[in-house]
């Protein structure tokens, strides 16, 4: 699968006030989109950055790099936009402010990018870090062709239509703050998936209700990764799931034959059962499984007890059954 991203971090501004991290969160994201975490590739990457006192990104490099992103030859187009953004029209629309913009002409206007979205054919997903980024996208004004998002399109935003986004005393935008960790592995879920729809659940709850509030907007029928990362648990062990629970209801019953720290027992090791026992710690690490009636796997083995599937590991059962994993 081709998959292309644009990169756009600006901090110089002729105009409106100079920025400090969006930059430096181009920086720290263009490596995690470029490469998954066993470091194989992912996002064919290009930066637009615009540093205080360096090069400026202008409205027309923006147009061209946009139209370079959207043009045919990629399966899913990626947009990573850190800068300022500008109020337009009735709060349903909103400008990403290039270096050269004016208060009569701040920028390129987000349903000038949608009308790029709107007439290519891969999959988007779209990513603003800057002020009044909720507006991006406004359905209310659906009679224009690049106000609402067709099949394929996703975007998560750092703020509502009527926030600004606030950047960190050390240089960084405190959404993307938050993102690189998302990113790094924070939001992926059990076999690793990273998409949009969990970098959004991850986020929101970074910020609390006095603070700007991310926003996800969506009209897909799947999610892809925006990254890949190592899963919770070796696939291989999800996958022995039903072999290990025939009834996702049962328990598995334990003794201390399985847990290899058992020299107060006195009963010989059985490798068997410790490989096993491995196993479920793995998947309890990861919340997929729970003892019964013990505080720690080690005292339901060593008290006799046993461990069951949490409604979580009873969800990846399902998919290991299903040959899903």
């Amino acid at each position: 699968m081709l998959r292309r991203a644009l990169v756009v971090g600006i901090d110089n501004y002729r105009t409106f006030g100079c920025l400090s991290g969006c930059v430096n969160d181009a920086a720290a994201l263009r490596p995690l989109l470029a490469r998954n975490d066993d470091n194989s590739p992912n996002f064919d990457v290009r930066t637009l950055v615009g540093p205080v006192g360096g090069h400026e990104v202008n409205r027309d490099g923006l147009l061209t790099a946009l139209k370079a992103l959207f043009a045919p030859g990629a399966d899913i187009s990626l947009l990573y936009f850190a800068g300022h953004g500008s109020p337009a029209g009735d709060g349903n629309d909103v400008v990403l402010c290039t270096s050269d913009g004016t208060q009569q002409t701040p920028g390129v206007r987000f349903t000038e990018v949608m009308e790029m979205i709107n007439g290519c054919k891969q999959e988007v997903a779209v990513i603003l870090d800057c002020c009044f980024a909720g507006a991006a996208g406004g359905v209310p004004a659906a009679m224009s062709a690049g106000s609402s998002l067709r099949q394929g399109v996703s975007m998560l935003m750092a703020s509502r239509a009527d926030q600004t986004s606030a950047e960190t005393s050390d240089g960084r935008g405190q959404f993307s703050t938050y993102l690189e960790g998302a990113l790094e592995g924070g939001a992926a879920d059990v076999l690793g998936h990273l998409t949009l729809a969990g970098l959004y659940s991850y986020l929101s709850e970074a910020f609390g209700t006095w603070e700007q509030r991310p926003m996800f907007k969506a009209n897909v029928d799947q999610l892809h990764d925006i990254r890949r990362c190592e899963p919770s648990v070796p696939l291989p062990i999800l996958r022995l799931l039903p072999q290990l629970f025939p009834d996702p209801c049962q328990h598995f019953n334990l003794d201390p034959s399985y847990e290899p720290d058992k020299c107060l027992s006195g009963l010989p090791a059985n490798p068997a059962h410790e490989a096993t026992f491995a196993k479920l710690q793995q998947c309890a690490s990861a919340k997929l499984v729970e003892p019964v009636d013990a505080d720690h796997m080690y005292f339901a083995a060593m008290e006799s007890k046993g461990c069951r599937l949490t409604a979580l590991g009873r969800h990846y059962h399902h998919l290991a059954g299903r040959d899903l994993i």
